[in-house]
């Protein structure tokens, strides 16, 4: 018999690839898992990369338990190979703030929301928006600003197609997705129960989740948080889910419009309110706010998505309960506007507002940081 050597279409062996690579039997790893508790504490720094949405992270071991972000030491790593520095000056520096219990390895071991400062360790990285948010969040104390987050997200493959959808063709229509029950109308609901669980393990003030109206798409809240804390909250929850789907071998994306056509689009709605909202007659004051806002209707959209706000062009059309990029436009109980006051909030005389804007892909130290200065400070000096 004569062996011929195959060659296979480049096609074909990135499919292979991208089927086998992450094929591990999961099971293995517990007997390490399961070994001895160390006295040794594990810490996982997490940062956003040069993209502005993307996630990294690496551990390192600590003597002791930290009982917050101050007892973590400076870190540092290599900012060529993030989009963030030249390689004949890599050096950025990772400064520990937000502190979470780590759920994937339990015990006392942690997961940390770092800063990202250049290597004079003053500037921030041109992606690293944390420390303006701050800076704005602090000037606003005295109303005691709150945030919570509807992160819309969808499930995919990692052949790039949405997770239960039938490889040739489509599901049926939009209409029996939403919070949808049954085999047929819901998919990955096992991934979205272990990231709920996940967050809840790491002290992340998550609120809910549901089924979302594409298939395949769902959404988790955060919050309501006071200040910068929000932000914090959102980006480990984002960081937990990419990590509990990496265990499912299935991508989690954030596109704000990850399938073209007659399909939602994914969203990060943020909910607001400060401290005369929320009182007696504060239906006021959210109608104040909603004026302020109408004034600074593009400044928003380039903040809220990434590449000046484009990314949010495929998705705010005015149409599948979109407002239109252009346009302002704001209702009570209208979620096809730019800002929606809440029925219930109409009805009350006070509360807090909803900004539809925001693409699933947004920044949150941006989104809360432009709510806040347009509303509260009225200044946009970052």
């Amino acid at each position: 018999m004569v062996m011929m050597d195959v060659i296979l279409p480049s096609e074909l062996v990135q499919k292979i690839i991208m089927e086998y690579s992450a094929d591990l039997d999961k099971s293995v790893v517990k007997k390490y898992l399961d070994l001895t508790e160390p006295e040794q504490v594990q810490v996982m720094y997490i940062w956003i990369d040069g993209t502005g949405q993307g996630l990294r992270c690496k551990s390192r071991t600590l003597d002791s338990e930290p009982n917050s972000a101050k007892d973590l030491p400076i870190w540092n790593y290599d900012g060529s190979s993030t989009g963030q520095a030249e390689g004949s000056n890599s050096d950025m520096f990772l400064f520990p703030r937000a502190l979470f219990g780590d759920p994937f390895r339990r015990g006392k071991h942690k997961l940390v929301m770092c800063d990202v400062l250049k290597y004079d360790m003053q500037r921030p990285a041109e992606s690293n928006h944390r420390l303006s948010c701050e800076k704005a969040m602090d000037k606003a104390k005295e109303s005691v600003p709150w945030f919570a987050f509807e992160q819309e997200y969808t499930f995919i493959h990692q052949d790039g197609h949405p997770l239960g959808w039938p490889k040739m063709g489509y599901p049926g229509p939009q209409g029996r997705y939403y919070c949808g029950v049954g085999a047929n109308k819901v998919y990955g609901r096992d991934i979205v129960e272990a990231h709920y669980r996940a967050c809840l393990h790491a002290g992340i003030k998550i609120a809910g989740t549901n089924a979302e109206d594409m298939p395949a798409s769902w959404e988790y809240q955060i919050g309501p948080c006071v200040g910068i804390e929000a932000s914090d909250h959102l980006w480990v929850a984002r960081f937990i889910m990419h990590r509990v789907a990496e265990d499912f071998g299935v991508v989690v994306s954030l596109d704000p419009k990850p399938v073209a056509g007659d399909w939602s689009g994914a969203g990060g709605h943020c909910n607001y309110s400060t401290k005369e909202m929320r009182e007696k007659g504060g239906i006021k004051q959210i109608q104040d706010a909603i004026a302020k806002l109408s004034h600074r209707h593009m400044e928003h959209i380039r903040w809220y998505a990434p590449n000046q706000g484009k990314d949010n062009a495929r998705r705010l059309t005015g149409r599948k309960q979109t407002s239109s990029m252009t346009e302002f436009s704001s209702g009570i109980g209208n979620r096809s506007a730019s800002i929606r006051i809440p029925r219930h909030v109409f009805a009350d005389g006070k509360g807090y507002l909803e900004d539809r804007r925001p693409a699933a892909n947004c920044d949150p130290y941006l989104v809360t940081q432009a709510i806040v200065r347009t509303t509260v400070l009225e200044d946009w000096d970052p």
